[in-house]
């Protein structure tokens, strides 16, 4: 009698590169894959990618990049997080879990104490569950022309150390947001 081999777990690892073509091999070909073209914003591409393959396909993907901030008047930075993806029929099997965790463990060794992200509000849940907290204020974002605007969707923040605890006050991004 021969046993079932026990399935793989999936492995995250680090992309070269991000392509819109990865990007569609998830989410498939749409104008507006992430669901946030009605915001008007102009976004910024992560420089930093991980991703899940299964069965040769990139099914997973979270990037990441610095960039500065005002938390109540005072400069820093934030590890911003974006271009969270899971393939359709892929969800629900932990992908956005894995993918997550190791990109905020590389997160943790750029220096930033937090990460943010903005997501639409049905997500929420979903950040929560995995640690993020949302911000109960309106975070100001560059625009092109040096236009500011106030973020639409939600902002969540995570800290990337045992020891750091979000500032209030009022956030400004000081560039467009990822």
């Amino acid at each position: 009698m021969s046993e079932n081999p026990s399935p793989v777990a999936p492995t995250v690892v680090r992309l070269a590169q991000y392509t819109k073509a990865d990007q569609e091999e998830i989410l498939g070909d749409s104008d507006d894959p992430f669901g946030v073209a009605w915001t008007g914003l102009t976004w910024l591409p992560k420089e930093d990618h991980f991703g899940i393959r299964h069965d040769g396909r990139l099914v997973a993907h979270a990037g990441l990049l610095r960039l500065p901030v005002a938390i109540g008047g005072t400069g820093t930075e934030v590890v911003g997080v974006g271009g969270v993806a899971v393939a359709p029929g892929m969800q629900g099997r932990g992908l956005a879990r894995l993918v997550l965790a190791a990109t905020l463990e590389h997160a943790r060794t750029t220096g930033p104490r937090h990460a943010l992200l903005f997501c639409r509000p049905p997500l929420v849940p979903l950040y929560r569950r995995l640690g993020w907290h949302p911000l109960d204020k309106d975070v100001l974002v560059e625009q092109p022309r040096g236009r500011l605007a106030t973020m639409p969707l939600r902002t969540m923040v995570t800290p990337l150390h045992d020891d750091a605890h979000w500032p209030p006050g009022p956030v400004r991004l000081f560039s467009f947001p990822m």
